[in-house]
């Protein structure tokens, strides 16, 4: 009775470990599948800075930049119900030295406020070199906008930015040149501060950096 018992044992046990395998597998399967279906909403929210470009001219050091981003599905909907978004950019300029630590040169802000208009159904978006006060003192630009894609073009756009003044510049040192965006959260109602705290919903910054001079390719 005992060997035609191990003899089943052993002739039912392949079919036994090819289930287990198969069960292994298509678990495996399942949570590649479910990855992969994850990877695109990551992948939407990625964020980077392109075409950054340095000039050194008579008048200070001036940047350009392309920023490539989506605005947060949380951010969106905060701006229809009427709630404004405040937007950070940063620019620093470090010399090198090579005998000391670097030398923080300057650094030079750019401070957005975009906001929608729910009876208008316009936007409008407001650029200060200071942070913005419930008075509106420091806004040096204020444009209006139809669509949300043309304002978010809008901001994307860094055109001849001067970050620094040309006694800051010695044409014989070299720099290092770090671009920083972000949206400000220390701007946002108390109670979505509170709600958005580890929310990758609401995430959004980026940054990049740059030697100056440039470097040729060898």
């Amino acid at each position: 009775m005992t060997d035609s018992f191990l003899h089943c044992f052993r002739k039912r046990l392949p079919d036994a470990l090819c289930a287990w395998s198969l069960g292994r597998f298509l678990a495996a399967c399942f949570l590649w599948v479910g990855l992969g279906l994850a990877t695109p909403v990551c992948a939407a929210g990625l964020a980077e800075i392109s075409d950054m470009r340095l000039d050194h001219a008579d008048e200070g050091l001036f940047l350009s930049a392309t920023l490539q981003f989506e605005l947060p599905a949380l951010a969106e909907d905060a701006l229809h119900k009427g709630i404004p978004m405040h937007f950070v950019t940063e620019a620093e300029v470090v010399r090198d030295r090579w005998y000391w630590y670097d030398q923080h040169v300057v650094t030079t802000v750019r401070h957005m406020r975009l906001s929608y208009q729910p009876l208008t159904r316009r936007w409008r978006l407001n650029v200060s070199s200071a942070p913005f006060e419930s008075s509106g003192i420091g806004v040096v630009l204020g444009q209006n906008f139809d669509q949300l894609a043309d304002v978010l073009a809008a901001m994307q756009r860094i055109a001849r930015w001067r970050i620094a003044e040309p006694e800051a510049i010695d044409p014989q040192a070299r720099y290092n040149v770090h671009l920083r965006f972000r949206l400000d959260m220390s701007q946002l109602p108390r109670p979505l501060q509170i709600g958005a705290m580890g929310r990758s919903g609401w995430n959004l910054s980026m940054a990049r950096s740059l030697r100056f001079p440039v470097e040729p390719v060898r």
